[in-house]
């Protein structure tokens, strides 16, 4: 009977493969018509070609991406009332019709297939029978069912197999060094948040290995699906610890189908900076604090500055007094019209040089200069042109960047005295560094927050985007028709059309082109690890996301940096600017440990509790056979794993201090095995700082020194806390000396 199952859902299976390569078949044979259009010289008609056949290659990429499992479930509902034959849903990756457009397959998000993640036998949600199809490539190798009523066995239910469980094989079986996604074995606790409504703050708290990160993606992938109208212009940001965690989840959103998504960490969240180092505990804490927003606003307030004296300036010969009291009428003026430092000066220039031409005019004319007030325009050009002018109009107000605004801010102490009057010399001295110092991850808020106060560098490339943006507008009338006449109504709306129009138009996605442009602003934003977030980088996502539409996933106890927060209403005070008791956000929690055997969970609870670590509590599914080994030798440690392990993936836990040193030593016995950082997860051995695992997970971890791996955080033993919880089997530590307490029962 299993045989005659397994053979039944594979033709299902096959059929639907066969209606995905057709469809697969026809964007092909779309994309080889369009290419072939004869549009001649007409620049809108070439460009408008070319948006439609990348419509058809990102269709064709979809449907590639979702071919791995691409149906993993089936629902068994009550019978047809005509036939009285049982009636079936299969639920998938992607939504597919036949040529008559009768539902095929469900896409996972839509309400109806909601029921195979929530139903219980005692809340069927009319669901008779669930069943899981495992499957390798396009072949089904296992099923398993889970009986919702309990008279599908008394009428006989010969069909249904009951096995070790989807969810357990999904748990234990290798890692890659990627994260796959859990589409197929997604829990009620998580499906209940993942279909969570779109507006407001959602905060999901949940300890390690409850799923958090894995929740926020298919969160996103559904959202993306549910609301494609108003997030598919804006687009959805999810912002995690590092590059390393990043590069770890890229995979999980394509092979749901969606790509309309920026993956970024805080240090790659200001156009053209990728910072990648770390502050100090105590300078990055101390930019971390919302005081570093008024410094910067003073920063650049005092870049518009009355000069003390007269200034005597010579302009074709002629020698002209600069008074103050213009500089200080031509400053007030361009203040007063509330725009950013930089398209101000556009303002005070104008007034300044048109308040010094008037005084020019009226000295040449009591010199007998036969002038009037028609000679104004080219007196104004001339000291336009003047180099005595022009040293004095931008002493007075120079063009900055932020980065220059911030370099000088840090390398000039006595200008830093003179912003920050309140503070302690120790204060300041965090903050100094030499002019060409590389950014940290601490800098970036800083720098987008004087990108906020100083604006466009150059005016004209403001003026351009201002242009172009009403050139979009114009275009989107002839988008719709566009559509009209290629018939492809709903695969493409006349917005992301309009944008590819003009001859020189931007044909990027609206990721890439939200992941180039500062001020672009998200329809929603994902947090992953919110909790080490400092206040000056919540001003920054508000920035991304000023329709505080966010999903904040994080875990308070696993907090490591020194600016983060010790508690969500303390981290969502800059979010919610202090309306904390209106009730705009909400808070979920995830209490099943899903990835860590017990025997390691429960080693890692009783060290944070034993050091004074307030952890939230879970439930763990399942032990591993492996107990928890203490070691003295790092390399023996090693081998001892790859022999028990040759597929699974290994992380070396580390801290920076000592990193270097492990890795020659590793290197001269591992050699191409082993890679550091982000290299590292594409290796069989990852070398990591305790920082880089944040959100990561491995067969096996081994931490070396976890003293030291608590003296080098601010947070100590929450440190360790994550580096413990990173394993799916098996957890080694290495130390010769002392360990934390907690560790001996």
């Amino acid at each position: 009977m299993i045989d005659h199952e397994l053979a039944r859902e594979q033709d299902y299976v096959t059929t639907l493969y066969a209606r995905l390569d057709a469809l697969a078949r026809e964007a092909e044979q779309q994309l080889i018509a369009v290419r072939r259009l004869d549009v001649g010289g007409n620049h809108q008609a070439r460009s408008e070609r070319d948006n439609f056949a990348r419509l058809y290659e990102d269709r064709i990429g979809q449907l590639r991406e979702v071919d791995d499992r691409l149906a993993f479930g089936r629902l068994e509902t009550a019978p047809d009332e005509v036939t009285g034959e049982p009636v079936f849903r299969y639920i998938g990756r992607v939504g597919l019709r036949d040529e008559n457009q009768h539902p095929l397959l469900l896409d996972w998000r839509v309400p109806q297939a909601s029921a195979f993640y929530q139903a219980t036998a005692a809340t069927p949600l009319g669901a008779r029978s669930r069943r899981h199809l495992l499957s390798r490539g396009r072949t089904i190798i296992r099923i398993e069912d889970d009986v919702l009523d309990a008279s599908l066995l008394q009428e006989g239910g010969e069909h249904l197999h009951q096995g070790e469980g989807a969810l357990l094989a999904a748990l234990t079986a290798q890692r890659t060094g990627k994260m796959t996604d859990i589409v197929s074995t997604i829990q009620a606790e998580q499906d209940a948040i993942i279909r969570a409504p779109l507006p407001g703050v959602l905060v999901v708290q949940g300890g390690p290995g409850t799923g958090k990160t894995a929740v926020a993606l298919h969160r996103a992938a559904y959202l993306l699906y549910t609301h494609r109208d108003r997030l598919r212009d804006s687009g959805v940001l999810i912002v995690g610890p590092s590059r390393s965690f990043l590069q770890y989840i890229e995979a999980v959103l394509p092979s749901l189908g969606e790509t309309g998504v920026v993956l970024a960490s805080v240090g790659q969240l200001f156009s053209g900076v990728e910072a990648t180092r770390e502050d100090i505990p105590a300078v990055a804490e101390l930019k971390g604090q919302t005081f570093m927003a008024d410094v910067v606003a003073r920063a650049v307030r005092s870049r518009q500055r009355v000069p003390a004296q007269p200034h005597t300036l010579t302009v074709n010969g002629d020698r002209l007094t600069l008074h103050p009291q213009l500089i200080a009428n031509a400053i007030a003026r361009a203040q007063s019209g509330g725009k950013p430092h930089n398209e101000a000066r556009v303002t005070f220039a104008k007034s300044a040089l048109g308040a010094l031409a008037r005084e020019w005019l009226a000295q040449l004319v009591r010199q007998g200069r036969s002038m009037d007030d028609t000679d104004l325009p080219m007196l104004r050009e001339d000291l336009r042109l003047a180099d005595d002018v022009r040293v004095a109009l931008n002493t007075a107000w120079l063009p900055l960047t932020p980065q220059k605004l911030v370099q000088d801010l840090f390398a000039r102490p006595q200008w830093l005295a003179e912003l920050t009057p309140t503070w302690s010399d120790e204060q300041r001295a965090l903050l100094r560094r030499s002019r060409d110092a590389d950014f940290t991850i601490a800098d970036v808020p800083l720098l987008d927050e004087a990108a906020e106060l100083l604006g466009e560098y150059n005016v004209v490339d403001q003026a351009a985007k201002r242009a172009a943006t009403e050139q979009r507008q114009r275009d989107i009338e002839n988008a719709e028709s566009a559509i009209e006449n290629m018939q492809v109504k709903g695969l493409v709306n006349a917005t992301a059309l309009a944008d590819s129009f003009a001859e020189l138009g931007d044909h990027a996605t609206t990721a890439e082109r939200a992941g180039r442009d500062r001020t672009w602003t998200y329809g929603h934003v994902v947090v992953d690890e919110a909790q080490e977030l400092s206040p000056m980088q919540w001003r920054l996502l508000l920035r991304r996301g000023p329709r505080r539409s966010f999903t904040i996933v994080g875990d308070i106890a696993q907090a490591a940096s020194a600016a983060a927060s010790t508690s969500w209403k303390q981290a969502l005070t800059p979010v919610l600017q202090g309306s904390l008791e209106e009730g705009r956000w909400r808070l979920e929690e995830l209490t099943v440990n899903y990835r860590t055997p017990s025997q390691i969970a429960q080693l890692a609870e009783r060290v944070a509790l034993a050091n004074g670590l307030h952890i939230t509590p879970s439930r763990t599914v399942r032990a591993s056979e492996w107990p928890v080994e203490t070691v003295t030798d790092l390399s023996d440690a090693v081998r001892r794993d790859r022999l028990l392990e040759r597929e699974g993936t290994l992380a070396i836990i580390v801290v920076e201090e000592q990193i270097a040193a492990v890795e020659v030593d590793l290197t001269a016995e591992f050699g191409t095995l082993l890679g550091r950082g982000a290299l590292g997860l594409t290796r069989e051995i990852a070398l990591l700082t305790p920082q880089d695992v944040k959100g990561l997970e491995f067969d096996a971890v081994i931490i070396v020194d976890p003293m030291a791996v608590i003296a080098a955080s601010e947070r100590g033993v929450g440190a360790l806390y994550v580096a413990m919880t990173r394993a799916t089997q098996r957890l080694y530590i290495v130390t010769d000396g002392p360990v934390p307490r907690g560790f001996v029962s």
